[in-house]
């Protein structure tokens, strides 16, 4: 897995959420430079627990795209795997989701208002009576020597 490839993927728009989601699967399975990626549609399939034709459609779209490239095939039971490439320099172009660094000045008055100290002051006041009839509390009074009440 590649924190530099599912940092970079993770802060690029892909159009979708099923699209996103197959990258970010692909960049966790995918080594520092992107490659090796050597999962077939079926296990991607079951991992992001996306339908078979949305799989499909999206890598088609990634290769038309240039995001991914095939880098060869290796024999399985049940025919062949694509290995993939993503491309990092793709992925860079495309829109980032940041949002951009604007100076917009200052929101907040730096001066609290009074009902603001208004209404601190009431929750202390609140909280002051709350503890005081919570450690107030009556003590029983037992005689000496017989543990019964002195009063009846």
């Amino acid at each position: 897995m590649s924190w530099r490839i599912a940092n970079e993927c993770a802060e690029r728009r892909f159009g979708s959420a099923a699209r996103k989601q197959i990258i970010m699967f692909l960049t966790d399975k995918a080594s520092d430079d992107g490659s090796g990626i050597r999962y077939s549609k079926g296990t991607i399939q079951r991992h992001t627990e996306l339908g078979e034709s949305t799989v499909k459609r999206t890598i088609i779209d990634f290769l038309r795209e240039g995001i991914l490239i095939e880098t060869g095939r290796r024999q399985c039971r049940n025919g062949y795997k694509v290995i993939y490439r993503i491309v990092l320099e793709r992925v860079a172009a495309l829109e980032p989701t940041a949002e951009p660094d604007i100076e917009t000045g200052v929101t907040v008055d730096p001066k609290p208002s009074i009902n603001h100290l208004r209404a601190s002051a009431m929750r202390r006041r609140r909280l002051n009576i709350l503890n005081l009839r919570r450690s107030w509390r009556p003590i029983p009074r037992t005689g000496s020597e017989t543990g019964e009440p002195l009063f009846a």
